[in-house]
């Protein structure tokens, strides 16, 4: 068994080169104890302090003689990220995952996601978004894999833009690098886009895409790689008892005895939790469509286009060319309820006649293109679309996380940490208001 720090050896008979104050040697007065050197004595005082400069959390703390054991449900944008950090910071953690991290069902599927720090009024995120940014970058760099790319984010702003211009000063707070650009001029670097009712633009420097399925397995191979346990199995409903969740069943009729448990279930989230969460949590069917280019025309890939969001009557959204794989298009736009276990993931020609209409519009070299790919996947909305992290208010040492809703994927690290704190530390910090379930209330 592995030794925690500050768990007390067993007595063991000193080895020494005579009987007293020779290395090694016993003490007279207490002859199970061993000495300690002072150079060696100051040093790990030392070294406990700087531990409490380096991670506060660690201040206070009387060290434990057990190591907590946590079980994360859920391999995802959310779930992954926080098994990650619990694990980095001294927990016992097992990870689990019906269909493995970044599947087909899952919201964090697919090829890629949008990072940007643009949200209106709703600073939160875009605070969210720049500690996110750092851990993405860190870890892309531990892991020695790409999951960023930095192509920029540009906002297209027509008639109404009071979205924008509640952004601008939370960016600038925030530190986040923009630029403000005319119509004209966004009309000037971007020739391929029609900006003829585009008044002016937001142009996001560090903002870009994220691989999305690549990134989730990248998590968990980093996961498996410091020591985490896996195990891809469905879980049972849980049952708090006395306040406390202690047991959860699996689908091989297993169970896991644990601390502290996190559900990061995604859209399934109101299934497994239908007194709790039940339709907080509502899935929406999605649409992605994937264009081809014309031979030889680079316009519409990433070394000449950024990610871009158009906020005019709608909010449809696109990323260019990532792999190759066709110029990404999808509407915000939150679609029709969505079984995510049994739908069929089969695209609607109404919504690809769409998709056709609008790229006709906004880039005219694209009119008729072939569609090369198509995907359905959905979002997992909460109420007003922001998250929910808090505890089960029948189990102390339970918390459930979702309600991603459709912006969460980039948040991963940022919610990874926060959980982990939420669950480790004697103190953690207040949990935002917009977090809690207690806001969900009927």
């Amino acid at each position: 068994m592995r030794r925690s720090v500050g768990a007390v050896a067993a007595p063991r008979r000193a080895r020494g080169r005579g009987p007293r104050g020779a290395r090694g040697a016993e003490s007279a007065t207490h002859p199970a104890v061993r000495r300690i050197p002072r150079r060696r004595f100051l040093a790990s005082a030392a070294a406990a302090g700087t531990a409490h400069t380096t991670f506060p959390w660690l201040k206070g703390w009387i060290p434990m003689t057990k190591q907590r054991h946590v079980v994360v449900v859920g391999a995802g944008a959310f779930g992954g990220w926080t098994a990650l950090h619990l694990l980095r910071r001294g927990a016992r953690v097992t990870l689990v995952d019906a269909w493995g991290p970044g599947n087909s069902r899952a919201s964090s599927g697919g090829e890629t996601r949008v990072i940007r720090a643009t949200y209106g009024p709703r600073g939160i995120y875009t605070r969210m978004t720049v500690r996110a940014l750092a851990l993405w970058k860190e870890n892309e760099r531990r892991w020695r894999r790409k999951l960023y790319h930095p192509i920029g984010v540009l906002w297209l702003v027509e008639s109404d833009d009071s979205y924008e211009k509640a952004a601008l000063p939370l960016l600038k707070d925030a530190g986040v690098m923009f630029e403000e650009l005319s119509g004209r001029e966004t009309a000037r670097r971007y020739p391929q886009i029609n900006c003829e009712r585009v008044r002016w633009a937001i142009f996001e420097k560090d903002g870009g895409y994220l691989t999305a399925r690549s990134a989730c397995a990248a998590v968990l191979d980093g996961f498996l790689a410091e020591g985490g346990d896996y195990r891809q199995l469905a879980m049972a409903p849980a049952e708090p008892a006395a306040g406390a969740l202690h047991v959860l069943g699996l689908s091989d009729g297993s169970t896991l005895a644990a601390d502290a448990f996190v559900f990061a279930c995604g859209p399934w989230l109101g299934k497994l939790f239908p007194d709790v969460i039940g339709d907080r949590v509502r899935p929406t069917r999605q649409e992605v469509f994937f264009f081809g280019t014309p031979p030889g025309d680079t316009r519409f890939t990433e070394g000449a286009l950024p990610v871009w969001a158009d906020h005019g009557a709608g909010f449809i959204y696109g990323i260019p060319g990532n792999e190759w794989r066709g110029f990404k298009i999808a509407d915000d736009t939150r679609g029709p309820p969505f079984d995510p276990t049994d739908g069929e993931r089969i695209p609607t020609p109404e919504t690809l006649r769409a998709a056709r209409d609008y790229l006709a519009l906004r880039f005219p070299g694209l009119k008729n293109a072939p569609l090369v790919e198509s995907r359905v996947c959905q979002y997992e909305n909460s109420p007003d679309e922001h998250f929910i992290i808090d505890r089960h208010p029948a189990a102390a040492n339970a918390w459930l996380v979702g309600g991603g809703s459709g912006h969460g994927f980039k948040h991963g690290p940022a919610v990874g940490e926060l959980v982990a704190g939420l669950v480790l530390d004697a103190n953690p910090p207040a949990l935002p208001p917009e977090f809690r379930l207690a806001r969900l209330a009927p």
